[in-house]
């Protein structure tokens, strides 16, 4: 609520934040927060605040990631996990360790590859340019050439 309500990101265009855990109830809430936006006279969520907010994957079953993807963009999605984290055990109803979120990835439906590439790899280059540089740096492509391949 206070990215929304305020104008850091005008102040600090460059800042980015990476929520955890699929951002918490953030998927939920997302039609309220577009409400609010309106309301305030705010530029809608896109343009306010995706630019700058990022979400990961680390949410430990595919319900969760299939709201997650349906909600946020893929431009915004991080691929993380815990692997063994703070959840060691396996679902009994699955046989998986709760915490491999991949899998959960690999398995959502109407992903194309750009898409996945954005999430398991891309967005991460592009949020964390230092990152990609070293990347390049060791012989990987450029953030940049991949993305253009994708398109």
């Amino acid at each position: 609520m206070q990215l929304l309500q305020g104008n850091l990101f005008k102040d600090f265009p460059e800042l980015k934040f990476v929520i955890p855990h699929g951002g918490g109830a953030v998927p939920f809430h997302w039609g309220r927060y577009r409400g609010i936006a309106q309301d305030m006279k705010k530029p809608v969520l896109g343009e306010h605040l995706l630019k700058n907010v990022f979400f990961d994957t680390c949410v430990y079953h595919l319900p969760g990631i299939e709201l997650m993807a349906k909600v946020i963009p893929a431009d915004n999605v991080l691929f993380a996990s815990e692997m063994l984290g703070a959840v060691k055990g396996i679902d009994p109803e699955t046989g998986h360790h709760y915490d491999d979120t991949k899998r959960y990835i690999d398995q959502l439906k109407g992903l194309d590859e750009a898409s996945r590439y954005k999430i398991f790899e891309g967005n991460a280059r592009r949020v964390y340019p230092r990152l990609d540089a070293q990347l390049t740096k060791r012989g990987l492509p450029a953030r940049k050439a991949l993305a253009k391949e994708m398109q």
